[in-house]
């Protein structure tokens, strides 16, 4: 691929890295809640659970549970917000122009998610079917982030080496995964976590615009 460009290929994380999406899985979270007559959540009670999955964000926040409970909930969860996912979300400010000049530069762009595969498809054909060559969510069988099982397949299948990729995210579950895939990472300040959050958890480039993250890839700074 491009011999001047830093990366090959780009991966994103999709909630609150490309797109805005926390309104829609408030709405969908407070209706199963409502449903078991559960006590509901605001949107900034659910940010410091969100980017481990769905069953992650659910155990965080149902009162005392067994699996089994969790589980009932998660049935019912998953395929209202699939239906849903779309209602409220939009893409970020900057962020469809960005990713349409990386692919005209020759860069190779993927989405990887631990949000349920049912709910990506329909948002990433909806937003980004002329950017993105690879859309990848939460599928039984095969490893969530921060594993590095998506990564490396994405790698695989688009026919990039790691070394040559690089992830962008907005949590620590997406540095703990471009760090156990060995490849870079770089953090937005637009999404669940702040920057201080961020810089905690050791990340090392951290951006706060679409237009900075394109000013980090195309720079000729060495990776970190």
């Amino acid at each position: 691929m491009g011999e001047n460009m830093k990366y090959d290929a780009i991966f994103f994380d999709l909630d609150g890295t490309v797109v805005d999406s926390l309104q829609d899985i408030a709405d969908a979270v407070n209706h199963t809640m409502r449903h078991f007559s559960l006590p509901e959540r605001t949107p900034e009670e659910l940010k410091p659970h969100l980017g481990w999955g769905v069953g992650h964000l659910m155990r965080a926040i149902l009162p005392e549970h067994t699996e089994a409970q969790v589980e009932t909930v998660l049935a019912h969860y998953r395929p209202y917000y699939a239906l849903h996912a779309g209602d409220k979300s939009r893409p970020f400010e900057g962020i469809l122009p960005m990713m349409r000049r990386m692919k005209d530069a020759g860069q190779v762009l993927a989405i990887l998610s631990n949000k349920p595969d049912a709910a990506v498809q329909p948002l990433a054909r909806r937003f980004f079917a002329d950017t993105v060559s690879l859309a990848v969510g939460e599928l039984e069988g095969v490893r969530r982030k921060p594993h590095p099982d998506m990564v490396q397949a994405a790698a695989r299948q688009l026919n990039v080496p790691l070394a040559r990729c690089l992830y962008v995210g907005d949590s620590e579950v997406d540095i703990d995964t471009a760090n156990n895939a060995g490849i870079d990472c770089a953090c937005v300040t637009w999404g669940f976590r702040t920057r201080e959050q961020l810089k905690k958890a050791g990340a090392s480039i951290i951006v706060d615009t679409p237009e900075a993250l394109e000013e980090y890839i195309n720079s000729d700074l060495p990776s970190c």
